[in-house]
């Protein structure tokens, strides 16, 4: 039976009390982080919710945490439609196909005090291409940099890439000093050698990390002094923090605590993340279509939505949810599906391991009905819930016979390619449900050769289509971003849909 949600909230577990006092000691004990300064000189205190899961390397998901605490830039960023605009290059141009020129910033220097130039982009772009695993943004492109002459960098692509000013807006293509760069190829280091306005100082493995202002940044200075950082995966203990001011802003709140915390600590906004169970399709049970389609017949988006979020998401409709408000328009039915197994045929399979993880505080809810609807429809379920950093390396070699992961469509270039190629084509780097099949991986390269958008946007929805009716992936639901600060104390918190904000050099106290 489903845990009541009285008692879920009334309750506060002990690992979570334990994170909570770790977090509160050291963000109150952290240098300048106490209640003595005012306005802009206080420190900014910052609970996020997941812990770096590479050493803080721009190539994975870290890049997302280093960008959303405003340490490092990209050639470009994104504006609020997704559009490309200039960051550390001022313009660009297309020459021809193939080929872009793009200017560097003049007048940069990096946090090391070095001085960016073309050469320098040119590095940072060329150990992203080279490294390994290739960061998901380059999964279905090859790019190529070159400096010509001391402000001009040169991008040609093996194919047409009219994405290419939104790519380079990724974080796991920020621009880094040379000292960042090991001198053997291997670990990448970005404290002190990127150009935000924040500057990443000690980092304290998965507990904690420290920011001060870039002084020497190009664009407006920084108003907060700096920022200590505590990573508490326990959604709980970020609300309870966040209640009693020993943070003054907390990623993803918890539903459950969004009415406790009321109006003015909470703000929900759109999203472009779709909740998704990816099933193994390489091996196990799910590798027969036909159990695949019977655990998405199972599976009723409507009971998570009332149930979990408390009506705050929205029923699954397909990959991409409202967040993406063209897709709806451009949906086709999915195409290729198998006839779902029957229930007597379902019961005769071994025991399927259901993971997902801690961090996003209904995910483990949520795999608790799903489990339960799984197995009335004949699976035998065993869950598996731990801290993502543990999980990750297992869920992409296809350790779990089913994942739940919430994931951002658009995080890649604000265009649902980059997510379609890296998450559900054969050579995909962040390919969790193993899925290797040919009418995909011919709708998305067809996606990747159109420059026009809206043809590009229709051959995606086509792409959609194909994926869903392999049963790969059954969406869960579309998530609407919780995000937790008092307004009354702390201004410039960013509320980005495609997630790559959050902390800039606006946010201050008073």
């Amino acid at each position: 039976m489903l845990t009541s949600r009285r008692l879920h909230r009334a309750a506060l577990p002990l690992a979570a009390t334990a994170l909570l006092a770790t977090a509160a000691t050291a963000c109150t004990s952290s240098g300048g982080s106490g209640s003595g300064g005012t306005g802009g000189d206080q420190r900014l205190k910052v609970a996020l919710a997941f812990p770096p899961a590479q050493a803080m390397s721009p190539y994975g998901d870290d890049a997302v945490i280093l960008s959303r605490l405003a340490v490092v830039e990209g050639l470009t960023r994104l504006d609020e439609n997704g559009e490309a605009e200039p960051a550390l290059a001022t313009d660009w141009k297309r020459d021809g196909e193939t080929a872009w020129e793009f200017t560097v910033r003049g007048d940069t220097v990096f946090q090391d005090g070095t001085k960016l130039d073309a050469t320098s982009v040119a590095r940072s772009l060329t150990a992203a291409q080279k490294a390994s695993p290739k960061p998901r943004v380059l999964t279905d492109t090859t790019l190529t940099a070159t400096a010509e002459g001391a402000g001009t960098v040169r991008i040609t692509t093996k194919d047409a890439d009219p994405l290419l000013p939104q790519r380079l807006a990724n974080p796991s293509l920020s621009i880094l000093s040379a000292a960042a760069y090991g001198k053997d190829g291997g670990k990448v280091n970005p404290a002190g050698h990127a150009t935000g306005p924040f500057t990443l100082g000690k980092v304290n493995g998965a507990v904690s990390a420290t920011l001060e202002r870039n002084d020497t940044y190009w664009g407006a200075r920084a108003k907060a002094p700096g920022a200590d950082v505590k990573f508490v995966a326990d959604g709980t203990a970020r609300a309870n923090a966040l209640r009693t001011k020993d943070v003054d802003v907390a990623e993803y709140v918890p539903i459950s605590q969004a009415s406790l915390l009321g109006d003015g600590m909470v703000h929900e906004f759109p999203s472009a993340r779709t909740n998704g169970l990816s099933l193994n399709t390489g091996r196990g049970v799910f590798a027969d279509p036909a159990m695949r389609a019977a655990a998405r017949e199972a599976i009723d988006s409507g009971v998570l939505v009332d149930g979990v979020y408390e009506g705050r998401a929205d029923t699954a409709q397909g990959l991409l949810g409202p967040g993406v408000p063209w897709a709806a328009g451009l949906r086709t039915a999915p195409t290729g599906r198998a006839k779902a197994a029957a229930p007597a045929e379902v019961r005769k399979t071994r025991q399927i391991v259901l993971a997902t993880y801690t961090n996003r505080p209904e995910l483990p809810e949520v795999a608790t009905v799903v489990q339960q609807q799984l197995e009335k429809r004949g699976f035998t379920v065993k869950q598996v819930v731990r801290d993502y950093a543990q999980m990750e390396a297992d869920a992409l070699a296809g350790k779990y016979d089913a994942f739940i992961q919430a994931r951002n469509t658009l995080l890649d270039t604000a265009d649902p390619l980059s997510y379609l190629a890296s998450d559900f084509t054969c050579d995909g780097s962040f390919n969790i449900t193993q899925l290797c099949a040919k009418p995909v991986d011919t709708a998305v390269d067809k996606a990747a050769s159109l420059a026009d958008t809206d043809a590009r946007h229709q051959a995606e929805m086509t792409a959609e289509a194909a994926i869903l009716g392999s049963d790969a992936l059954v969406p869960l639901v579309h998530e609407r971003f919780v995000q937790g600060y008092d307004e009354t104390r702390v201004r410039g918190v960013a509320l980005d849909p495609m997630e790559r904000t959050l902390i800039t050099a606006d946010t201050r106290i008073g």
